[in-house]
């Protein structure tokens, strides 16, 4: 990824890796959790090599990101950390650039791309429509799907936060075989990324997010009419491709479930050979095909937009 470089951002000093000519079009990648910036590795050299410019954060409570007020709430609503990645392009001087994510990162490309559809120029998700709100996780699930989100009720505990707090590289490892049951990671790729959890707010942040979710912990009261707006469902109508790994073992929505919330230009995107919820890392091509797929969806419709202009 090269040099991790640090700016000033909101309420963050963000930690983040620039990839490629400074002036191609702008892609930003976000990753999820228990996941850091490697997971793009590769795919920030493909798409550098194609002339992007490839931005990828360590989101808060990861790797070097860290809180510039000691004071700062520990918040992992699922809104703040859209307004993060709003305040990295804006202390970066982008204007629009391609969002793309998985697993946390691919429900803050959702938001972007719904809420503040002028920044972005198109739009890439792992598992498709993850925007959630409180009053939808309220609802019980078939027991059979609540057992996939063991670790959600395992942080609602005390015990849960001082386990995870404990054993973040066990944590991690099971996570990762049981989310991509055929990804055969070596160890120094495992290490690499884990160190990214050493993060003196990593717990908080996790910890805050599986518990909003459920209700149990409050989100900050300016973020509340954003959350009013995701409970909604909004659209997503710029260009967008949506992904799924074959062997993908955490939990996801089926694609027919998500189809209808997206309003623009659309294609989904089955990777086959084996591939988890790690899909960037574990087919880091696909991936970056996806992101290009995107941009040039994005250049036909402005095209397009300018020509019934004309007209």
């Amino acid at each position: 990824m090269g040099e991790i470089r640090q700016v000033e951002a909101g309420d963050l000093n963000v930690g983040f890796a620039d990839v490629g000519p400074s002036d191609g079009a702008a892609v930003l990648l976000l990753h999820g959790w228990p996941y850091d910036i490697h997971s793009y590795s590769e795919v920030a050299q493909i798409l550098a090599h194609a002339g992007h410019r490839v931005i990828v954060p360590h989101l808060r409570g990861f790797g070097s990101t860290t809180f510039l007020s000691a004071t700062s709430p520990r918040n992992g609503q699922q809104s703040v950390f859209a307004f993060d990645a709003i305040a990295l392009l804006d202390a970066l001087a982008i204007d629009r650039a391609v969002v793309a994510g998985f697993d946390w990162g691919a429900r803050t490309a959702n938001i972007l791309a719904a809420l503040w559809p002028e920044r972005c120029l198109g739009h890439v998700a792992v598992s498709g429509y993850l925007i959630g709100s409180q009053q939808a996780n309220a609802a019980p699930l078939p027991p059979a799907a609540e057992l996939a989100w063991w670790y959600q009720y395992y942080f609602a505990t005390e015990r849960g936060r001082d386990g995870y707090d404990r054993y973040r590289s066990e944590f991690a490892r099971l996570i990762w075989q049981t989310a991509s049951p055929r990804w055969r990671f070596d160890d120094a790729t495992f290490a690499r990324t884990v160190a990214s959890f050493d993060n003196p707010d990593h717990v908080d942040i996790v910890i805050a997010n599986y518990r909003w979710r459920l209700g149990l912990a409050e989100g900050e009261e300016k973020y509340a009419d954003v959350e009013r707006r995701l409970a909604a469902r909004p659209p997503v109508a710029v260009p967008t491709v949506t992904l799924e790994g074959d062997t993908n073992g955490a939990p996801h929505p089926e694609a027919s479930a998500y189809r209808p919330l997206f309003t623009g230009p659309y294609e989904h995107r089955v990777v086959t050979g084996g591939v988890g919820h790690n899909l960037p890392q574990e087919a880091p091509r696909e991936f970056a095909d996806a992101v290009m797929a995107v941009d040039r969806a994005a250049q036909r419709a402005e095209a397009a937009s300018e020509v019934s202009h004309v007209g």
